[in-house]
């Protein structure tokens, strides 16, 4: 039976992340970064392109029960067969130098037989290591990557069927653990770390991080979840934010819609900036902020919508024919050409990062005004030309509403730092005047009387579900008529099963893509939020309720999901999905502000 995407759950370190099925396998994992290639590839392909797999022997299937502990990203996974109980615990502790995935075999009930298949495949599945025994380990060195895997002494491991294998027994009580260690292979083998000890570190200090979050509401155990999720996608070393743990999973079951998420975007920047301000966590806000005005200092002709980890501008895309795709999802694509798109709107969403960043009284640095100035005056040269928009359409440039919002956005944060710091320098009157102007084309070119909705783009019959952003970004009130209309218009076209698309794919799509998508989540919250906005609590109520029932077992969400057929769609987890639904519960509670 092939897996589903919500048969994984998420452990890492900060630094990158790996997947673990419910059947014991970790099918997913990049060294030493998220963008790295990966050494388990199986996610995307099949058990020779990459996995690890610890379950009793003789069980193929998925295990009895799994969970996080709570409050943490250590992952407990248990299986009841005839003979006794066993639980593997999972996690990747918080490296010192070298990344570590730790799993503990632990007897609970009778006597267990339990195997360890691990197959490990360099770049994406493709390259298979040399490996050798150096003083009691495995050693499996390609290239410039090196792995070792450590067990107890006990624990006899072979070769076999190009891989590496082990088979013991546990009864109750008693524990096994195996540690796989990365390394570059010209370097000397890092310090070995206590698998043990690394447990109670890493839930003593996953619990003390989530005691930090203010919201205690009734939502408390998704944004908990949610919060761990996204400081789990999150870079350490910058502070930089990844999209998603992984790429190439599939919008659409088989179809080509399939792209790389493991790189942070500006759009997700305001949002995640208002997750880590509202919920207490302000040293992750700044650490982001400070990412941001990192990577987008320079040309702002040079602004572009994503990064890599570190700032890094340069994402070529290309495909891995070696890995079939996610059941047959191909292509499989590393990289994101998206790159090189102009979309307009990441200048509105670094103004209103910056902005909150500044009234929340972060800590200003010396040069983020002149940023910000510079930002705003080229955009207020180039903002009447097309663009591709926050969805990265490849079907041709257009001039989309949301992104004329967000330019709107743009010049109200600058009016606004002004009016509240006279002492810095810019053009007010000007500022005032350019924003004046934009808003006064959207509301004549963007808005459809006759249906009393603001469409996708100028001209167009289409709507987005990005327009529904307009009354959080305080384009207009949430009450007025015009943004009413919209809700409902939007509601009525775009809603599949309660969920909502981001637009229509059916004809000649906006962009340019064959085959269809899911529902899409972080959309899904939008609506939730504007309705609550619009004095609408219950059915926001209702809807948010629906959406949070549609995490896996383990509270995760991916970008999409396909209600029809019942299963998350997309790449895994999807940190905007889990900032949406953090920012709703907020709002919801009334703990959350508008940009």
């Amino acid at each position: 039976m092939h897996p589903r995407i919500e048969d994984y759950a998420l452990i890492g370190d900060e630094q990158t992340a790996a997947l673990v099925g419910r059947d014991g396998s970790v099918d997913w994992l990049c060294l030493p970064r998220f963008d790295s290639a990966a050494c388990f590839a199986k996610l995307l392909g099949d058990e020779d392109n990459g996995h690890w797999r610890i379950a009793p022997k003789g069980v193929d299937g998925p295990c009895t029960r799994r969970a996080y502990r709570p409050d943490t990203l250590v992952l407990d996974t248990e299986w009841e067969t005839a003979d006794g109980a066993i639980r593997v615990t999972d996690l990747m502790p918080q490296r010192d130098e070298a990344p570590d995935l730790v799993r503990i075999v632990e007897g609970l009930r009778g006597r267990v037989t339990v195997h360890s298949a691990l197959r490990l495949r360099f770049d994406y599945g493709a390259v298979m290591p040399w490996v050798r025994e150096s003083h009691g380990h495995r050693v499996a060195v390609a290239g410039p990557d090196s792995v070792w895997l450590r067990s107890e002494p006990q624990v006899h491991t072979w070769g076999e069927d190009f891989g590496t294998h082990a088979e013991f027994t546990v009864e109750e009580g008693e524990k096994v653990a195996f540690v796989l260690t990365w390394h570059p292979s010209h370097r000397p083998r890092p310090a070995l770390i206590d698998p043990y000890e690394a447990l109670e570190a890493s839930v003593r200090d996953w619990r003390a991080w989530a005691g930090q979050c203010r919201y205690d509401g009734p939502y408390r155990e998704a944004v908990i979840r949610s919060l761990i999720t996204l400081k789990a996608l999150t870079y350490r070393p910058t502070g930089g934010i990844v999209a998603a743990a992984t790429t190439s999973l599939p919008e659409e079951l088989g179809g080509v819609r399939n792209w790389d998420y493991r790189y942070c975007w500006l759009r997700d920047s305001t949002l995640t900036l208002n997750v880590g301000l509202s919920a207490g966590y302000r040293e992750e806000a700044e650490a982001w902020r400070d990412w941001l005005l990192r990577a987008v200092a320079g040309d702002p002709a040079d602004l572009q919508i994503m990064y890599g980890l570190a700032g890094e501008r340069r994402l070529p895309e290309f495909e891995v024919p070696w890995l079939s795709g996610f059941r047959g999802s191909a292509p499989v694509r590393i990289g994101n050409e998206a790159v090189n798109q102009l979309q307009l709107d990441v200048y509105g969403e670094v103004m209103d990062t910056l902005a909150l960043a500044r009234e929340a009284g972060l800590h200003t640095e010396p040069h983020m005004w002149a940023i910000q100035v510079a930002l705003v005056e080229w955009l207020r040269a180039h903002w009447q030309q097309p663009d591709e928009g926050l969805w990265e359409v490849r079907g041709g440039r257009r001039h989309f509403v949301h992104s004329k919002v967000m330019v709107w956005v743009a010049a109200d944060r600058a009016v606004r730092t002004l009016e509240h710091n006279p002492e810095l320098d810019g053009d007010l009157e000007g500022w005032r005047a350019f924003r004046d102007e934009v808003h006064r084309e959207v509301c004549e070119r963007g808005y459809d009387a006759e249906r009393n909705t603001f469409t996708q783009s100028y001209g167009s019959t289409e709507l987005d579900a990005a327009v529904l952003l307009i009354p959080r970004l305080g384009f207009l009130p949430a009450d007025d008529p015009r943004v009413i209309g919209t809700i409902d218009a939007v509601r009525a076209e775009l809603s599949q099963d309660g969920m909502l698309r981001r637009y229509s794919t059916e004809g000649r799509s906006v962009d340019g893509l064959p085959g269809s998508e899911g529902a899409f989540v972080a959309c899904s919250f939008w609506l939730a939020e504007a309705l609550h906005m619009a004095g609408r609590a219950k059915e926001a109520r209702e809807l948010f309720d629906h959406l949070v029932g549609l995490a896996n077992d383990v509270g995760l969400l991916a970008e999409e999901y396909d209600p029809v057929a019942g299963h998350q769609l997309g790449n895994f987890p999807q940190a905007f999905s889990h900032i949406g639904l953090v920012n709703t519960a907020l709002a919801l509670s009334g703990d959350g502000g508008a940009g």
